[in-house]
């Protein structure tokens, strides 16, 4: 089976691409022997199965990195490349062009964002440029499928361009194509370049990301909101009669307290029942996906529309404070929606170190949406008093820890250059697979760990395991916390969903100041069960353990200085 390979910078629409040669279905996995993610999937080629390969992107192929490392093997792998080049940026493009052309595979061009050419007012000699580089030259628009068909009709038209250059020639010849074959026509500036100019500037550019912020935790909020009331909160209410007829059909018993749980003043309540047929599946669905859905459907159109990159230059200055640069932003707010792509995100970054500290306040500091949206439930009624609190906490321990971390954790601080794309217009078919994508893979994440909370919770008050390890964690959760003992089976569950605890404290009866304190320490003691897995593979053995001992003593100390202070 040939295998072709995609091949180009980060943000060049290798992406959406890849989506149009495989469809939906694709693999993700780690390269062997590494922690860098490719993607691979299937298309028909000359009537034949061919496997077409997302290489990581890079910017050369120098081997300073993972990803530039894992680009080189898979090169000895596959038989022909297509390589995607950013048209509107065609000079820093065509270095990592010229050392895939000393390959001496295979090899097509595409040449993505073709229709932007006229908005920026560049004109390319399509024909001058594949004589100069001595290969196919295809231009496309990946996102709307021009030109994609015309790549698949020219692979067998792939060839070979044995050069060999050093680096200084390289970029001589550069200048030389685009010279030849590059016209740039002076235009007036449009709307989206006009707002390009105002959000990378400090000066406008700071107060834009305030109110893209609160724009996007706002819009999050209302269509969380309005899904549960118009859609959820019906749809569980025409369920409740099926349920409320099997409890009766079941009777007391242990069945009864799996499937259904316990009954609230001789009636189900969805909430707080803890069964499997009831709580277990309200969290999850009626009380989280909501929210999720909210988030990742906003960030979608954050990261198609160009956005990010101009976020990451503008907090550059404020994470050099805390050991890294603005490009650590992505995966925060990744970790915003769920703090395992959060940490695979962390792979942007050059550095070990940088790594081990964005992932270790990652974990501390950043609630995962599925979280966020349960925090609404426990503490929204409170308003300020409450959810502020806890996010004005999570904030502080987010900037000091990351100031501490700086100071003590050796190493140095290497830059990254953050490519800042032109704005552009998110397509909704493309938003919508993305949406897809990753709510498929929380669906299947969060149900089953909710439904293993619930069964897990059940056998543990059974066994009367709740009172046990509440004695024996006493002295801490009443002691320091300032919670009840019954706040134990809480943070047990923890471990296995962050969401699924929070949602346990609802029916313990707890004050504010005990919901705050319970809300930060679930947040900050130690990352769900999924995310820690992803973590020792990041970081290794000894990291993940010393990043897990910070996550306790903060922890320890938050949660004690917040029994003092409320």
């Amino acid at each position: 089976m040939k295998k072709v390979l995609l091949v180009g910078n980060p943000n060049v629409g290798k992406s959406a691409l890849f989506s149009r040669l495989t469809g939906v279905d694709v693999i993700t996995a780690n390269y062997s022997g590494t922690t860098v993610e490719y993607k691979k999937g299937r298309m028909k080629l000359e009537g034949k199965e061919a496997e077409i390969i997302d290489v990581p992107g890079v910017y050369s192929l120098d081997a300073s990195s993972k990803a530039e490392e894992v680009a080189i093997e898979m090169l000895k792998q596959g038989d022909m490349v297509v390589n995607v080049v950013d048209v509107t940026n065609l000079e820093r493009n065509l270095y990592l062009t010229m050392q895939l052309l000393e390959k001496n595979i295979p090899m097509v061009i595409a040449l993505n964002f073709w229709n932007e050419t006229k908005h920026c007012g560049v004109k390319v000699d399509l024909n001058k440029l594949k004589k100069m580089l001595g290969v196919p030259v295809i231009p496309t628009v990946a996102i709307t499928a021009e030109g994609v068909r015309d790549i698949v009709k020219n692979i067998k038209n792939a060839k070979k361009h044995s050069l060999k250059l050093s680096s200084k020639e390289k970029w001589a010849k550069i200048g030389k194509i685009i010279k030849a074959v590059q016209k740039i026509h002076p235009r007036k500036h449009t709307l989206l370049q006009r707002l390009e100019d105002l959000t990378i500037h400090p000066l406008t550019g700071v107060p834009i990301a305030a109110i893209v912020m609160l724009f996007l935790f706002f819009t999050i909020r209302v269509i969380g909101e309005s899904l549960i009331t118009y859609i959820f909160d019906p749809l569980f209410s025409m369920y409740l009669p099926l349920v409320q007829g099997l409890s009766s059909s079941l009777g007391k018993g242990f069945l009864h307290d799996l499937l259904i749980g316990h009954l609230i003043e001789g009636e189900v309540d969805f909430l707080q029942s803890m069964g499997l047929l009831t709580t277990g599946l309200f969290v999850p669905l009626a009380m989280v996906l909501p929210y999720v859905l909210a988030f990742y459907f906003i960030l979608g159109i954050l990261e198609d529309s160009g956005y990010l990159p101009r976020l990451s230059t503008l907090v550059d200055t404020v994470m050099h404070k805390i050991g890294l640069h603005g490009l650590a932003i992505i995966p925060m707010m990744l970790g915003a929606g769920c703090n395992v792509p959060g940490v695979l995100g962390t792979r942007i970054l050059e550095s070990k170190r940088q790594r081990f500290i964005v992932i270790t306040l990652l974990s501390i500091a950043i609630p995962c949406m599925a979280q966020t949206a349960m925090l609404y439930g426990l503490l929204g009624s409170y308003g300020i008093r409450g959810l502020g609190v806890v996010f004005l906490t999570l904030f502080i321990v987010w900037i000091v820890l990351g100031i501490i971390l700086n100071r003590y954790i050796k190493g140095e601080i290497p830059e990254t250059f953050i490519e800042i794309t032109p704005y552009r217009m998110p397509k909704i078919k493309i938003l919508t697979k993305k949406l897809w994508w990753r709510m498929r893979g929380f669906m299947k994440e969060a149900i089953p760990y909710m439904l293993l909370g619930v069964i897990i919770v059940n056998v543990l008050y059974i066994l009367n395991m709740i009172t046990f390890v509440g004695k024996i964690a006493a002295p801490i959760v009443s002691g320091i916390f300032g919670l009840p003992r019954a706040a134990v089976g809480s943070l047990i569950i923890g471990f296995l969903r962050k969401d699924v605890a929070v949602g346990m404290l609802l029916p313990l009866g707890l004050t504010l100041k005990q919901l705050i304190i319970a809300s930060v320490v679930l947040t900050m003691y130690f990352p769900c069960i999924a995310t820690f897995v992803i973590i020792f593979k990041e970081l290794g053995l000894k990291d993940t353990i010393k990043s897990t001992l910070i996550m306790l003593g903060c922890t320890l100390a938050v949660g004690g200085l917040l029994n003092l202070v409320l």
